[in-house]
């Protein structure tokens, strides 16, 4: 199995969703379904894929901080973390765009949050659980 393949179509379907995400904030529609759901989904099947068909033989389990090291010191479950990572970051910043479109927040006060998801995970999520807040406007009527 080349990892190194996997690791790459992976991070391109990512950094695609994240164009999307980012560029397209006028299409929301369709960047949604993109980034929100398509990649996602692509992403997915390629997780569930290698926790079934090639299966980490480490050892390890969730249990304890060594259980962790000892699991992921596996390159297939490490790819499989990778893989499980990009998809759910992406989820997230798909939700705080539409969250925030329906919120009314301007897209330039949702803008730091996405980069900082894509690096950070949970510290975009925390930022835009902040803006959204302290947005005063009303939810726009879906």
């Amino acid at each position: 199995m080349d990892f190194e393949l996997i690791f790459s179509i992976s991070g391109i379907l990512a950094m695609i969703g994240w164009l999307f995400l980012l560029v397209f904030p006028w299409i929301s529609t369709w960047s949604n379904r993109i980034a929100g759901f398509f990649i996602p989904f692509v992403l997915s099947l390629g997780y569930t894929g290698l926790l079934l068909f090639y299966p980490s033989n480490a050892g390890g389990g969730f249990g304890s901080f060594e259980e962790i090291t000892q699991l992921f010191s596996n390159p297939r479950a490490l790819m499989a973390g990778w893989i499980h990572y990009l998809a759910f970051d992406l989820v997230v910043g798909a939700w705080i765009c539409r969250e925030g479109q329906r919120l009314g927040i301007v897209f330039w006060a949702v803008l730091p949050c996405l980069p900082l998801t894509f690096l950070f995970g949970p510290a975009g999520f925390m930022v835009f659980l902040l803006i959204r807040s302290f947005w005063k406007k009303d939810p726009i009527p879906s």
